[in-house]
């Protein structure tokens, strides 16, 4: 039985991994071919919607000046365009370079005004503060390093004739000499994109240039990392429609060195985490295009290194006994020795060979990027904003011995890959079911609260599969589950049963609001009766993330009244005090929770 399971879970993983790999560009190329873009007719000058372009800018004294006159020189009327040079916090004297530069002849009929925003606060807060005050038709956003050609505002604009658009982005080349390999990877980026456009919208932009209508715009949180993706496809829920138009280019005026680009990446990967926790909507089939897309590239991309190497250590454990896993395991073996033989030949190398080796250090850094997300630990970047998402609270109490917390959170992140790795091939056939008996969305999104730390206690998002109709509330308001409950779907009896309903919390334990094990995290509409009614009930999360599995859980099943939970709250805080004795005690406590709750999954005893 376990060899057959690691045979399905390696040969999944090879599937997805060449799925992502090769069979989803290839399948773009396919679509993007039969449906090819088309660039809308010019406008005249007195059709040009009016445009701001804005410029978020942190110590970029040497290049701001090459930036501005590039803007200066983009053949858009006069009136109709304007400039903001959103300096945050600088330290190099970027606003005052900027200001000479427009001083310049060449620049002084610019429409620009300069912001020195101190302190450093950040490149999302910034946006958000800077686009409030605009009463533009369109924004357009842009990196000092990327240059425009004369014509990108016009062309883009002139997709906004259409009143349903939203947000238009560009292709981005690469000017300067850059890592090895890395011009491959931009032009299958631009394939990608390519061909997610004609499936309906391009996920995201890329950030050196693209716009937006300002109708079509919110304020973002400020802990998004990745907000050239997470913007558009707020858009993209709310109805506007996306362009992306290859005759929109930026180039890429500045060299990156090995470490840069790592470090990007890292940020990148970081930002695809985050996105796939809070943008599960994204999944939902009644999405089209942009569905397929997101789960195939960028849901893939965050777990790819890791099936990749599930892939890779499931073929060579299982080779001496098949023919089959001897060849998926050579291959994968050949395409790590090209990779390390590109990486030692670097700018020498053939161009598959640096390929593949900027693809390997690609998922490298997307692994390291993902797991400082799931620790709370910094990704890189310039600005504060986007790392608050993934930086601990500083100085808050915690009254778990170090070595505790430690050793807990390693085996939440291990065991959650591991149980990701395995369920994510599974995934289409229960959001199938689901969907085959009642309407309503695959995931089920609800509040929770979470781990109390310091003087606040955190709340989030919590995914499920849903198992209840979707109105299941609609008339009752928030109610306990009870055994035969009639709001239960048949397939949602046998996910509950089987707790394959909570699969997805793994991702709210990869992004630090929940733990494996732990106490139940419970609904803010039930938390002040509970409070009230039951002595030290606020207590059972202090330091504890509320977990998807727990001691109370498979002593006693699901909650059915007050009564029920009083008798969880002291078994959740005998829990939480095992776990200060130390290590071996939180080990062997958590081993046996795990186990019962394997037991229960088999058996079918959840609710």
């Amino acid at each position: 039985m376990i060899h057959e399971a690691l045979e399905g879970m390696t040969l999944g993983a090879a599937a997805l991994t060449v799925w992502h790999h090769a069979g989803w560009p290839l399948a773009l190329r396919a679509v993007s071919r039969r449906t090819p873009g088309q660039a809308p007719p010019p406008l005249s000058d007195a059709d040009l919607p009016e445009t701001a372009v804005v410029m978020p800018a942190h110590n970029e004294a040497a290049h701001i000046a090459a930036k501005i006159r590039n803007l200066a020189a983009l053949d858009y009327p006069e009136g109709r365009f304007s400039v903001t040079v959103a300096c945050d916090g600088c330290t190099d004297g970027t606003a005052a370079a900027a200001l000479a530069a427009l001083a310049e002849p060449a620049c002084s009929r610019l429409r620009a005004e300069v912001l020195d925003m101190q302190p450093n606060r950040g490149k999302l807060a910034v946006l958000n503060e800077v686009v409030i005050g605009k009463s533009a038709t369109v924004i357009a956003l842009t990196d000092v390093s990327a240059m425009l050609p004369p014509d990108a505002l016009r062309k883009a604009a002139a997709h906004y004739a259409d009143p349903d658009v939203g947000a238009v982005g560009g292709t981005y080349r690469l000017g300067a000499s850059h890592v090895a390999g890395e011009d491959s990877y931009w032009r299958y980026q631009v394939a990608v994109k390519r061909g997610e456009a004609a499936l309906g919208a391009p996920l995201g932009m890329h950030g050196a240039f693209w716009t937006f209508r300002r109708a079509a715009w919110a304020p973002l949180q400020p802990d998004i990392i990745n907000d050239d993706f997470v913007m558009p496809m707020e858009m993209l829920g709310r109805g506007w429609s996306l362009r992306y138009d290859e005759s929109v280019s930026a180039t890429e005026a500045e060299a990156s060195g090995t470490g840069q680009d790592a470090s990007r990446r890292r940020r990148i990967a970081a930002g695809n985490a985050q996105q796939l926790v809070r943008m599960a909507w994204l999944l939902d089939p009644r999405h089209g295009g942009p569905a397929v897309a997101f789960a195939s590239g960028k849901a893939l991309r965050v777990a790819m290194p890791f099936l990749m190497a599930a892939a890779g250590a499931g073929a060579l454990f299982l080779a001496p006994g098949s023919a089959l896993f001897t060849a998926v395991a050579a291959a994968g073996l050949l395409v790590l020795a090209g990779a390390a033989a590109g990486a030692l030949l670097g700018r020498n190398a053939p161009r598959p060979l640096a390929a593949l080796a900027y693809m390997a250090a690609g998922h490298i850094s997307s692994a390291s990027g993902v797991l400082r997300y799931a620790f709370r630990r910094s990704a890189g970047g310039w600005c504060p904003a986007e790392q608050a998402a993934i930086r601990p609270a500083a100085a808050t109490p915690d009254c778990l011995p170090w070595a505790v917390e430690a050793a807990k959170r390693t085996f939440d992140v291990v065991v959650a890959l591991t149980g990701l790795v395995g369920s994510l091939p599974f995934w289409p056939f229960i959001a199938l079911a689901i969907r085959l008996e009642s309407p309503g969305p695959v995931i089920f999104r609800q509040m929770r609260i979470g781990r109390a730390v310091g003087d606040r206690t955190r709340m989030f998002i919590m995914l499920k599969f849903r198992s209840m109709r979707s109105d299941a509330e609609t008339g009752s308001g928030a109610v306990w589950a009870k055994k035969k409950d009639a709001r239960v779907t048949r397939v949602g009896n046998i996910l509950r049963k089987t707790r394959i309903d909570e699969i997805p919390q793994l991702l709210n334990v990869l992004a630090g609001d929940m733990s494996i094990v732990g106490p139940r995290p419970e609904r803010p509409v039930f938390y002040r009766k509970l409070e009230n009614a039951i002595p030290f009930f606020a207590d059972r999360t202090v330091s504890l993330r509320p977990g998807i599995t727990g001691f109370a859980q498979v002593c006693q099943g699901y909650d059915r009244d007050v009564d029920d939970v009083r008798s969880k709250v002291a078994m959740d805080h005998a829990y939480a005090l095992r776990l200060r004795v130390g290590v071996r005690s939180w080990a062997l406590l958590d081993a046996w929770v795990v186990l019962r709750t394997f037991t229960v999954m088999v058996c079918g005893r959840g609710q």
